[in-house]
């Protein structure tokens, strides 16, 4: 995997160069008779493409449904294209100077974009920018300019099988709200065909527990690697040694893609997942009955992974004034519900958070993690350093916590700062 991705990244990059000599700039190849409004945003008569990456049909029936209801608004018409391969699609439209207006944006993404000019900081201009949850924002500011409006979010919780619960003679009250609760909890739900909680052998997924503990792998302002702290340490040997015992596994070691699929088949009665589990569950394990709390605190209080994206507009947009139009309408908190509804991610306006928990109470949990959530590292090369690391922690009940701590932040130092 972690040879996929550098050579993914290397053609991005690759692209992105292109781009840059095609254009001249690297981001205000415009004619001359288009006008530039007074923040420096162009305008024009031109429609907007939109590329996403979509999760499946009723995601992009969502997005269709929505920008026709903005284009009929507007009066300015609005194209969704589904990516089949959003890295590769997003660096072609760059390379040939004609990408999207709009786009799907992840956070690790931003800086290599930014750093070639290929994208317009928008995020101080939209009407709409204090709505959203500081901890998004934070994702998408890189050198204190804030670029684009995260679209939604994402953060990971435990989810219980209510089923193996009640089996094992547990009860709300063990419901596990602390590490040593969990230890108890995942000791008594495991039998012999069944771990007591299983997860993806990921950062992703691993770093929900240095989080508790208090560690990150990069400082809160994305300056300094942090990666071999104690709190780190401390998680890494925690979960080690529940891999060793048993009560804990990974997916992959239980014959499972993912945590969801391990918990739909029963071969491990909690995973740690975010809230599209909720989806993977409807669709495939349909009769499986469960029910989704905050991640038990760490030693350093509660503690998850947040992941989200956002809308990234190119900087050769000939009609980026629409693009805000349109950016602004589909994160309002009316539009943002309406995209949970029928495709299942969390809001990313501070607005819609009520309604959303009124809709949704039994997954409650999720959102109340956003108050608190981590981002992942968003450096250019940091996903490199990420993909390394998972490679690492796939042998972390054989492997040494402190090796792998300190092997991750000499790679962090070399793309951090």
């Amino acid at each position: 995997m972690g040879s996929s991705r550098r050579t993914a990244l290397a053609a991005q990059g690759a692209a992105v160069a292109a781009a840059l000599a095609l254009t001249g700039c690297g981001g205000q190849g415009f004619d001359d008779t288009e006008d530039d409004d007074a923040e420096g945003l162009t305008s024009s008569d031109d429609a907007l493409t939109i590329l996403y990456g979509a999760s499946g049909e009723a995601e992009t029936q969502a997005i269709e449904a929505a920008l026709a209801a903005w284009s009929e608004e507007s009066g300015i018409d609005a194209t969704a294209v589904a990516a089949t391969n959003m890295d590769q699609e997003l660096s072609q439209g760059f390379a040939a100077g004609s990408p999207p207006d709009l786009f799907y944006l992840a956070p690790e993404k931003l800086a290599g974009y930014a750093a070639n000019g290929s994208l317009e900081a928008y995020g101080d201009l939209l009407a709409n920018k204090d709505d959203f949850y500081p901890s998004l924002v934070q994702n998408f500011t890189l050198d204190d300019q804030f670029y684009c409006a995260p679209k939604d979010s994402s953060t990971l919780a435990l989810v219980i099988n209510t089923d193996l619960w009640a089996e094992a003679g547990l009860t709300d009250a063990d419901v596990p709200t602390t590490w040593e609760q969990l230890d108890a909890a995942a000791a008594a739900l495991t039998t012999d065909d069944t771990a007591g909680l299983a997860f993806g052998a990921e950062y992703q997924r691993v770093g929900a527990f240095m989080a508790g503990a208090g560690g990150r792998l990069v400082s809160e302002d994305g300056t300094t690697a942090i990666a071999d702290s104690p709190e780190n340490l401390e998680a890494l040997e925690y979960v080690k040694g529940h891999l060793e015992d048993g009560t804990f596994a990974y997916a992959a070691d239980l014959g499972a893609g993912w945590g969801g699929e391990a918990f739909g088949k029963g071969l491990a009665a909690m995973t740690v997942e975010g809230n599209w589990i909720t989806g993977g569950l409807a669709a495939d394990f349909p009769d499986v009955n469960y029910r989704v709390v905050e991640l038990p605190a760490g030693p350093a209080g509660p503690g998850t992974l947040q992941f989200t994206n956002c809308w990234g507009m190119a900087a050769d947009s000939p009609n980026q004034e629409a693009a805000l139009d349109l950016v602004e309408y589909l994160t309002s908190a009316d539009q943002q519900l309406a995209f949970s509804e029928a495709f299942g991610p969390m809001p990313s306006a501070l607005s819609a958070a009520e309604r959303w928990e009124t809709d949704n109470p039994d997954l409650a949990a999720f959102l109340a993690g956003a108050d608190y959530a981590t981002g992942v590292p968003t450096a250019a090369g940091s996903a490199e350093v990420v993909s390394d690391m998972n490679a690492q922690l796939e042998s972390l009940a054989t492997g040494d916590p402190a090796a792998i701590l300190g092997s991750v932040q000499a790679n962090l130092e070399a793309v951090v700062g």
